[in-house]
């Protein structure tokens, strides 16, 4: 019985290793990439609701964006804060700046899709470049960086949206380390031809992408997820690229607490319900070969299984997704997470499986 388990384990940790050294090595081991300008008509769209003192600091960022043809959509979207006020006095300042004002509607209260909609609809320019309120890009050459990547086919480019370091956190290494994953996950089958999702933090498409799949009328009820719904239904393979040189991106504040971390995370792993049927089944299948580890790892070590069969294969294991890892932190500048990677792995892993169980019972709040 002992022998079977240890070959079950060993089945396990070879599917593993094709998803860290195939699958997530598309993207980790990849070249780095150079910006070649391309100069194409951009609207940048921020969508802001109660988010009077981010914008403060954002859009003159934007604004000083060096790049010969953009404009910046704001929208606010029924703030009841000084959002609106400090959009307008914005709107004075700059001449590129279009103001979108979204009202409560008795259809759509408080959604940010319908919010997002409007916005679209009122830019002017043939692409669009999307960036959360409370996010700001560290370089002038942000979008210069992220519309390098288009091409005539190539209209969906997938940025990496980041979190800010915080000295001597351990849960802010928590959630960076998962973030790096979440991109890693996307941006490898991005490459390998199953795009599946992307970070609306810094997410550049064609508008007409946006139109091609009516938009998000499909998930307008669902109060979560407007960029990866709407990108695991628009993105293929020939529409399909990535940008992920250090310039393209795009930094927030983290979360403070593991609990409020947990939370948004619950609206994340409720998202991914929505996905196609494809997508579902590989996201929750690396999950369960990750839990699978752990749990047959103990079993096999409790039992007293034979450790010199047991040693190589834990080794290899680890040694093949911590080297796989750790390039891909090393290109999103994420490099000093990988260094607690046994640790914080372990962490999520049954941080996600509590989330799951979780998520069964009851709905995460909407988005406000």
């Amino acid at each position: 019985m002992l022998n079977i388990i240890f070959y079950v384990f060993i089945a396990v940790v070879v599917t593993q290793l094709v998803y860290y050294l195939i699958i997530f090595g598309k993207f980790a081991f990849a070249q780095a990439q150079e910006i070649t300008p391309k100069k194409v008509p951009v609207s940048v769209i921020v969508c802001a609701k109660n988010d009077a003192e981010k914008v403060k600091n954002l859009v003159p960022v934007l604004a000083e964006q060096d790049y010969p043809d953009f404009e910046i959509v704001l929208i606010d979207n029924a703030s009841s804060d000084e959002t609106l006020d400090i959009f307008e006095e914005f709107e004075k300042q700059y001449s590129n700046i279009r103001l979108v004002k979204v009202e409560n509607n008795e259809a759509f209260w408080g959604n940010k899709k319908y919010a997002l909609t409007l916005g679209i609809k009122a830019a002017k320019k043939d692409y669009l470049l999307f960036i959360d309120a409370n996010c700001y890009p560290t370089s002038n050459e942000w979008i210069t960086a992220m519309t390098s990547r288009f091409t005539t086919n190539r209209t969906i480019v997938l940025g990496y949206g980041a979190y800010e370091k915080v000295k001597n956190s351990f849960v802010n290494k928590i959630i960076r380390f998962d973030n790096m994953l979440t991109a890693t996950q996307y941006f490898s089958w991005a490459k390998i031809g199953k795009p599946f999702s992307g970070d609306g933090r810094n997410l550049a498409y064609k508008k007409e992408e946006f139109f091609k799949v009516n938009g998000y009328i499909e998930h307008m009820n669902i109060r979560l997820g407007e960029d990866s719904l709407f990108l695991n239904q628009a993105s293929t393979k020939s529409n399909t690229t990535l940008c992920y040189a250090p310039e393209s991106f795009t930094y927030t504040q983290a979360k403070k607490s593991f609990s409020s971390w947990r939370k948004q995370k619950r609206k994340q792993v409720f998202t991914t319900k929505f996905f196609s049927t494809f997508d579902k089944f590989q996201l929750r299948f690396f999950f369960l070969t990750q839990l699978s580890f752990f749990a047959l790892m103990a079993v096999l070590f409790a039992l007293q299984y034979n450790w010199m069969f047991m040693v190589p294969v834990v080794a290899v294991r680890y040694l093949g997704s911590w080297l796989t890892l750790g390039y891909s932190a090393a290109k999103l500048k994420e490099k000093d997470t990988v260094y607690w990677y046994p640790v914080i792995e372990i962490i999520l892993t049954f941080t996600q499986l509590n989330v799951f169980f979780t998520n069964l019972f009851s709905k995460p709040a909407h988005w406000k």
